[in-house]
């Protein structure tokens, strides 16, 4: 077929299949499990579909460039790509595909190499990002997500506000009354406007406080707009300042689209101890027309090891249980051994810049920038000062008590050239590797390097205990 017909082809499917979308919203607003509100964000979302999923693809090539290997369809159930290249026309949004693209300004491009037989060097880690581009989102699964879990914790918000604001005017039981009764009203029925049925509970003679709740109330994001993955993307990195760069690249690409941003790899609070960063940006046309993008930033031994625990979570979530303390532990010892395999690559990659950072020092002549310089750079998505402070201080006992010194270089390093090592080493622990929920663990490493690593990494950890 040629490229014409074959883009012609993907026209239609999309066609066909933003007709079946719009007929299952019809659907569910007769059937009164959406209203009007809901109706009419969603057929925004599900119309003109080939149009957005461009605009996916705009945002993908304004970020990266043109790919540097073949398209090639993807497979949610192995999580993996299909030996089945598919050129640009034939791409629509009903069918998921992964490609390969380059990380341009990577702070980390070229610094690790893995030595093979024969003096062969490769590279042990790359500036390569596979990108996932996802299928559109299923309306039913968009549908039980905005009636279901998304209602139940916008209906738990609002009366959570109701009361803290009925509470700050008058007594906690007038305030507990009104909320139940709100939560209820609002578990009867898909209700996106709670302001007229607080009124109408709290009565007249209340002016102030109905003032303040409809201000309170307007701040709570509706179920509909937490919808935002029905057009979603997955990046994975090697390494977590690679994910960063490009984060911050975005953000100061189009600083006008961004939605908004949460960077979660050191997250700690999260009971499945999932880690990843994510961002939301409106490939809509203006800021009125909102149509979020869904993009998730990964490092790829996490998702590898995310993709042999993937049964575990299907069947945490088709029970409706992946709340449940059980299965949340279970899923935080999964992935908690996926931090623990991604740590040990980032203590491998301490190892080989060991001597490479070194030798730079002896390389660098007086004021001249070195060729380190910048790397890993300096991130804003970063662990609090008071962590680098307690580090670094702590660091520089143990270099002046000898637990950390260079025995080997080829002419003698003074203090404060071991110091320089030791201290740009612990930075890159610092931005490149994840903090272990499980406190007492350590890398099994005998090496200075691994040594290092871990005496950064207990360091994190003491600052979680608290």
């Amino acid at each position: 077929m040629s490229q014409i017909g074959a883009h012609i082809l993907a026209q239609d499917l999309a066609a066909d299949n933003d007709r079946r979308n719009l007929a299952a919203i019809d659907r569910a607003l007769a059937d009164g499990r959406i209203n009007d509100e809901a109706a009419s964000h969603l057929k925004l979302l599900y119309s003109d579909s080939m149009h957005w999923f461009r605009e996916v693809f705009y945002v993908l090539g304004k970020c990266f460039g043109a790919p540097k290997t073949a398209v090639m369809q993807y497979d949610y159930e192995t999580d993996q790509a299909l030996e089945q290249p598919i050129s640009i026309s034939d791409i629509n949004p009903l069918s998921p595909y992964i490609v390969h693209h380059r990380l341009d300004n990577d702070p980390m491009r070229n610094q690790f190499f893995a030595s093979s037989a024969g003096h062969k060097i490769d590279l042990a880690v790359s500036s390569i990002v596979t990108v996932i581009v996802g299928a559109q989102k299923n309306i039913n699964r968009a549908l039980i997500k905005i009636t279901g879990k998304y209602y139940a914790s916008y209906v738990n918000e609002v009366a959570d506000t109701v009361y803290r604001v009925i509470a700050s005017h008058e007594r906690e039981a007038s305030a507990r009354a009104v909320a139940d009764k709100i939560r209820e009203r609002l578990s009867q029925r898909y209700i996106s406007t709670p302001s007229e049925a607080v009124l109408s509970i709290i009565g007249s003679g209340h002016e102030k406080i109905a003032v303040d709740l409809v201000r309170a109330l307007d701040r709570v994001e509706r179920p509909r707009m937490r919808l935002q993955d029905v057009w979603r993307v997955k990046c994975l990195f090697d390494l977590i300042p690679q994910a960063r760069t490009f984060i911050e690249r975005i953000q100061a690409m189009m600083p006008e689209r961004i939605i908004s941003v949460r960077d979660s790899f050191y997250n700690m609070k999260n009971p499945r101890n999932y880690r990843d960063a994510k961002i939301i940006i409106n490939i809509g046309p203006n800021p009125e027309t909102i149509i979020p993008m869904e993009i998730i930033c990964q490092v790829r031994s996490f998702f590898e090891f995310e993709s042999r625990t993937h049964d575990v979570y299907e069947v945490t979530r088709k029970k409706k249980c992946a709340r449940s303390d059980n299965m949340e532990a279970k899923l935080a010892n999964f992935y908690e051994k996926g931090v623990k395999e991604y740590n040990r690559m980032i203590c491998d990659c301490l190892e080989d810049l060991f001597d490479r950072v070194g030798w730079n020092l002896l390389y660098s002549q007086g004021d001249s920038a070195a060729m380190f310089e910048g790397f890993p750079r300096e991130c804003k998505l970063y662990y609090p000062q008071k962590i680098l402070d307690n580090i670094n201080e702590k660091l520089d006992d143990a270099i002046e008590n000898e637990l950390f010194k260079i025995n080997d270089a080829p002419v003698k390093l003074s203090r404060v050239q071991q110091a320089q090592i030791f201290h740009f080493m612990a930075r890159f622990v610092l931005v490149a590797a994840m903090p272990y929920m499980q406190r007492d663990w350590a890398v099994p490493a005998t090496t200075q390097a691994g040594k290092l690593f871990n005496f950064v990494m207990t360091e994190v950890q003491r600052y979680y205990k608290k």
